[in-house]
């Protein structure tokens, strides 16, 4: 997986990997918009560029077996990785798809991953990554996910 660095249009190659206890003292309300402290009971997953410690994105996820389901409860890149002039793209589609291979692994072809978003990001998960309404819930399961991974995962 890649990100794009909007201004060269260089691809770095990125590295996905649970969140650490040292990784708290950095992850500060201010740059990844949410206190990622209350998170910590679930699965967290990080982003950032290979070789490098800086974190780009984050996602927290809660594993609900019983609907073949990964329901992601915040995904969110940093501050300075968000709108029109953010600095790389792809950091969100790559967390995305990175649970969508786990969800893929545990679950087959039953697979589903949902999360409820917040505010008018609705509309961004419906056109970017082809999430499905379902509910208050968006959500993915194969085909979506096979698009998912076509799209983001360059391994």
């Amino acid at each position: 997986m890649v990100v794009i660095d909007t201004g060269t249009g260089t691809s770095h190659k990125v590295e996905i990997e649970p969140v650490d206890d040292r990784d708290f003292a950095s992850l500060t309300k201010a740059r990844y918009f949410f206190d990622w402290k209350q998170e910590k009971e679930f699965e967290m997953y990080k982003l950032r560029i290979a070789n490098t410690r800086d974190i780009l994105g984050l996602v927290s996820v809660e594993r609900i077996p019983e609907e073949w389901r990964l329901h992601i409860r915040l995904l969110t890149v940093s501050k300075e990785n968000k709108g029109s002039s953010k600095k790389f793209e792809n950091i969100a589609g790559n967390l995305l798809t990175f649970i969508s291979k786990i969800a893929v692994r545990e679950y087959g072809e039953l697979a589903c991953v949902s999360l409820k978003p917040k505010g008018l990001i609705a509309r961004h998960y419906i056109d970017k990554f082809g999430m499905n309404v379902t509910g208050l819930t968006l959500s993915i399961e194969i085909l979506e996910i096979f698009n998912l991974i076509e799209t983001y995962d360059h391994d």
